[in-house]
């Protein structure tokens, strides 16, 4: 077992050497060694340039958010809140690309509206073609969904926001 170890650290330290060399944000790998045996590893690092997408999609501002906003879903509240700072936002755990539905022609898994229930698939976020559903962290009904169908999103990005 200590020989699997050392080789995994060795592996890991070769995949952040990957990772700045080719000034990567996010590096993925699964490892399986046997039927219960495997290593899942995640690498990312945050770069002090925000991605041009990730900037035009969600603004910061400095001012807090209205109390009246919640209650209004418009289509101009994201120009006055940080949808990412909304305590109901559920944010992307990965880079990848976000589907709406579980395959093309197939209704959403979620709408406005919706009542979901913890665990229930709000959405897909595709990474390095593998398909990762994203449950809902608790119950409740869904706010705003901040994302379209087939849009990239980044690490941390909010995706929907559950009240």
């Amino acid at each position: 077992m200590g020989k699997s170890h050392d080789s995994d650290v060795a592996f890991i330290e070769a995949l952040a050497e990957l990772l700045r060399k080719n000034d990567l944000t996010e590096i993925e790998v699964m490892r399986e060694y046997g039927e219960d045996d495997g290593l899942n590893v995640r690498i990312s690092r945050q770069t002090a340039v925000a991605p041009p997408a990730a900037a035009l999609a969600a603004p910061v501002p400095v001012a807090a958010p209205a109390a009246p906003a919640p209650a209004t879903p418009s289509a101009g509240a994201p120009a006055t809140e940080d949808p990412a700072q909304d305590p109901g936002a559920v944010t992307s755990p990965m880079v990848g690309t976000a589907y709406l539905a579980p395959e093309p022609g197939a209704p959403n898994f979620v709408s406005v509206g919706d009542k979901v229930a913890e665990g229930q698939p709000l959405l897909i976020v595709e990474a390095m073609k593998t398909m990762n559903q994203i449950p809902a962290p608790r119950a409740g009904t869904v706010k705003r969904v901040l994302v379209e169908d087939g849009a990239p999103v980044e690490f941390g990005a909010p995706l929907v926001i559950l009240e």
